[in-house]
């Protein structure tokens, strides 16, 4: 859903503004969207191994670079690339920190 990808986006952008503080705003950016990405391909890895028949304490029956090119949807796709365009808007900005 649109609303759930800018919810993330409101999320990491709040990441971003907290964590910039200390290491950068670039850098803070880049850890939120990396954080939402991770929980994209997390999703995909159980997904497709449910689809295989998988249950909870076995193995999971995919490939590692499986979750990276199977089971995106147009919305795990926009939870993905708002965060990253709201990330990019704030890093662009001229925001003086606080320590700095």
């Amino acid at each position: 859903m649109i609303k759930t990808a800018l919810a993330h986006a409101v999320v990491a952008v709040i990441i971003q503004l907290l964590l910039g503080q200390l290491i950068g705003y670039t850098a803070a950016g880049a850890v939120a969207v990396a954080f939402y990405t991770s929980r994209e391909i997390t999703q995909h890895e159980y997904k497709l191994g449910i689809h295989r028949g998988w249950v909870w304490g076995e193995k999971l029956p995919i490939k590692p670079w499986e979750p990276l090119v199977k089971g995106w949807s147009r919305d795990s796709a926009l939870d993905v690339m708002a965060p990253a365009i709201g990330c990019a808007a704030v890093a662009a900005m001229p925001i003086p920190t606080l320590l700095g």
